[in-house]
């Protein structure tokens, strides 16, 4: 009886805790609310810009705020259009350069955004850098981190409720060799690459509302793989789709990017903006 009543309450729980990705309109997963997620992401941005060395002041890090700035206005234009006005009420943008020769950028749930100075000779202008930003801000926009960390509590549940369920210690030692193996490869790995494609697609349009050429995102990964010196693991093993995979699928979405700009009246594009 206690494990049908926590079955039961297992699926009243996944069925009441869901969001709505704006851009798909599909349901997503959300066993942990912004309402709690926003404020931890915040404390923990803070917590980094306060042990990193945050870049002020130069001609590089106000590229980053403009550049950010513009990616947001792009975001709420389209959410605006698309029905989903006050979406972004909750979001505290923030956009900081940190000193560290990390070739890596991110945005917290709630908009908090970080690009370490390692990345900027790979992005070589700013048009790229819109590129890297909007797909940053997509990742936060289409609930990624909600999805992945509710994702993860799943699979925990997984493992703990074979453990129970599995008397036998040496049938349970090979279900937790291969739940692990198998809910990783088979589930969390691409869960994770479906998300990395999303956000190129939905990052590509606000980097185009914004008023950067999309046909940047291309060549942006063209760089970054040949800055990678083709060190990746095989496409089925890793949280990211493979490089070629990436550049074919912006060379395709550019024109979609395109399309989706003119709709705001953006028909023709910045100069690159070499730095």
């Amino acid at each position: 009886m206690n494990k049908i009543i926590a079955s039961l309450t297992f699926l009243v729980l996944m069925a009441v805790s869901c969001a709505t990705n704006p851009f798909t309109g599909k349901k997503t997963l959300a066993l942990i609310p912004n309402s709690q997620l926003f404020p931890t992401s915040f404390a923990q941005y803070n917590q980094v810009l306060s042990e990193g060395k945050v870049v002020t002041g130069t001609q590089q890090s106000e590229m980053i705020k403009r550049v950010g700035q513009r990616i947001a206005v792009a975001a709420e234009r389209w959410l605006n259009a698309n029905g989903k006005p006050g979406y972004l009420n909750d979001y505290k943008w923030e956009y900081n350069l940190i000193q560290e020769d990390v070739v890596n950028a991110w945005c917290m749930p709630g908009g908090k955004i970080a690009f370490y100075t390692g990345i900027l000779p790979v992005a070589e202008n700013e048009t790229a850098i819109a590129v890297i930003m909007g797909h940053e801000v997509a990742h936060a926009l289409a609930n990624h981190g909600q999805q992945r960390m509710s994702a993860g509590m799943l699979q925990q549940v997984g493992a703990v409720a074979g453990n129970v369920a599995i008397k036998d210690e040496q049938t349970r030692n090979a279900f937790n060799q291969y739940y692990g193996v198998g809910s990783q490869v088979g589930l969390m790995l691409p869960f994770s690459r479906s998300h990395e494609t999303e956000a190129d697609r939905i990052g590509l349009y606000l980097t185009a509302i914004a008023g950067y050429n999309p046909e940047e995102g291309a060549e942006l990964w063209k760089r970054m793989a040949q800055a990678s010196g083709g060190q990746a693991p095989p496409e089925i093993l890793s949280t990211h789709p493979a490089n070629e995979s990436r550049i074919d699928n912006l060379t395709a979405l550019a024109p979609q990017a395109k399309a989706e700009a003119k709709k705001f009246g953006v028909s023709s594009f910045r100069p690159l903006g070499k730095y």
